[in-house]
């Protein structure tokens, strides 16, 4: 994202081509950040984003859309008061710095005046300045007096530029010809000497011109090559956006722009689903503490049921020596005679009983044991089945890549009361997210995302359809649609490399799979999402793969 004022200079020379004669129609602030101008061209409407956050900072055009508030922050309604239906003049880069400039013609029912728009794309010091005459007239971050800033940014303040870097400027070739005679790492050098080059920028120039880099090919790499925008890769994912680019890993665009925006939306989609991510496994990680709480509670209590027999024979001994006994007596020793070896066997007694009440009291505390034993036995049985379900549903996020990954999830905990999200969504049909879909040799594979679509795809299967899950790990569910044909053995392979993959085993070598036809495998009554029982299986070991080059376009 080297968002300097070299590629600052190219996103500025597309706008201008786009926007300027353009009218503001519409002003929104989805975020405290974020600035969102809907603007009527000849060419029809187009959206301005203006991002001012500190990693993400940029202008772009039509990136992903985000809900505005229901009440408009200050700042906004300031630019509505002014610019509601302003015309852009002119869209310009001031003095090759990190800085876009609009003006805009304002016309009201009294006045017709223009104004600018400053967009200071600075890092976390990016900022949207208004100014009329060089005055500001508002400011999306403001500062004060009291502060005791070198650049006052506040309402009736006169507007001064940031103070400039002390670099050469790239356009002077004798002082850029003196820095590069300085050596050493030349990357480092352009970036730490000449005004507006991020270091990503001066790698590639570096890179483009070799070392024997002159101030010539450095004020043509900035100023008379023409642009080859492109997103780069590494290992298969976006990694940057750039003007122009020698590696080979990349994707090329026809605009800046739509460089731009394709890699920021991609950056917005991974942060949104992570963090939509993190919601959901936080509600679960919390739902698997409290589980294990309980069963680890539970387990103490029936370990303390484990001396219950022993509770009943001191019962039976204290009647069986009853006679021998007297109220008063601490203690006493009895032969016990369920013991081969006739070992004796110390029972202490309660000195304010009597010794037919000692017996008692033995009595029903074994029944007490005996009845919380079996009680606690059912709740044991029925925790750990809830948390293997828990544990399933977990599985099912790790391996989440998606939003469509995570939408059933999310029902599903909503469903078991264990998330709440913070804005209730309203009930309306929609279409169920589609399984992963593989096409292997004339053969449909079909994985599940979560419990829910594992259920589905379980139930609509047909009774030949060969079905797949991992032998003792918590996995995807899935099928082989045979469609009354016998399945080759590389098709069986690829589904359970599949089904490994989508497991809890994934980071292991060879998982077992176990396979059979759909006939048999039921599901119990009243049993969770997705569990089921199956026999008449066969087991193979798979290496988890994800098979991508298998899998259809639209399931990605």
């Amino acid at each position: 994202m080297p968002q300097d004022a070299f590629t600052i200079k190219y996103v500025c020379e597309e706008l201008k081509r786009a926007l300027v004669g353009g009218k503001i129609s519409k002003i929104i602030q989805p975020e405290r950040e974020e600035l969102t101008f809907i603007i009527y061209t000849a060419k029809g409407n187009v959206k301005l984003d203006a991002c001012l956050s500190a990693r993400a900072a940029r202008l772009s055009l039509g990136e992903t859309d985000k809900p505005a508030p229901v009440t408009a922050p200050n700042f906004c309604m300031l630019l509505r008061k002014h610019l509601q239906n302003a015309e852009i003049l002119d869209v310009f880069q001031p003095d090759f710095e990190r800085i876009i400039c609009f003006d805009l013609k304002c016309v009201s029912d009294f006045s017709c005046s223009v104004m600018r728009l400053h967009f200071e794309i600075m890092g976390k010091y990016s900022n949207a300045v208004l100014t009329e005459n060089g005055v500001i007239v508002g400011a999306l971050k403001t500062n004060s007096i009291g502060e005791n800033v070198k650049r006052l940014i506040l309402g009736g303040a006169k507007y001064l530029p940031p103070e400039p870097q002390e670099k050469t400027a790239p356009d002077d070739l004798k002082a850029v010809e003196e820095l590069l005679k300085g050596g050493g790492d030349i990357a480092k050098l352009i970036c730490n000497g000449i005004k507006g080059i991020s270091y990503a920028t001066a790698e590639e120039m570096a890179e483009f011109y070799g070392k024997n880099i002159s101030a010539e090919n450095v004020y043509e790499y900035i100023f008379k090559l023409p642009p080859s925008p492109c997103i780069t890769y590494f290992d298969g994912e976006p990694c940057d956006f750039k003007v122009r680019s020698i590696l080979s890993e990349k994707k090329n665009f026809d605009g800046i722009l739509e460089a731009q925006c394709e890699y920021y939306s991609y950056l917005y989609e991974k942060s949104s689903f992570q963090a939509a991510k993190s919601k959901l496994e936080g509600a679960l990680n919390s739902a698997l503490k409290k589980a294990e709480k309980r069963l680890a509670e539970i387990n103490r209590r029936l370990f303390e049921c484990n001396g219950a027999e022993e509770v009943k024979l001191k019962g039976e001994l204290i009647t069986a020596n009853i006679y021998a006994l007297e109220r008063g007596m601490k203690v006493f020793s009895a032969v016990n005679y369920y013991d081969p070896e006739m070992r004796e066997i110390k029972i202490e007694l309660e000195e304010t009983l009597t010794p037919s009440q000692n017996a008692q009291k033995y009595y029903k505390k074994y029944a007490k044991l005996k009845r919380t034993f079996e009680s606690v036995s059912v709740q044991k049985t029925e925790t750990e089945r809830k948390l293997d379900y828990l544990k399933s549903i977990c599985s099912n996020l790790s391996s989440a890549e998606n939003k469509t990954d995570l939408a059933e999830t999310e029902e599903e905990l909503i469903a078991l009361e264990l998330y709440r999200p913070r804005e209730l969504k309203k009930k309306q049909k929609s279409v169920p997210p589609p399984f992963r879909v593989y096409i292997c040799d004339g053969f449909k594979i079909l994985a599940g995302r979560n419990n829910i679509q594992n259920e589905r795809l379980t139930k609509g299967l047909a009774a030949d359809d060969l079905w797949l899950h991992t032998q003792k790990y918590h996995s995807s569910h899935v099928a082989v649609i045979t469609e009354g044909r016998i399945v080759p053995d590389g098709v069986i392979k690829t589904a359970a490399e599949i089904c490994a993959y989508y497991s809890d085993g994934r980071s292991g070598s060879k998982i077992p799979v176990d396979y059979t036809q759909k006939k048999f495998v039921k599901k119990p009554p009243k049993s969770n999402a997705g569990f089921v029982v199956y026999t008449n299986y066969r087991t193979t070991l798979a290496q988890p793969l994800p098979h991508a080059e298998l899998l259809k376009d639209e399931n990605k």
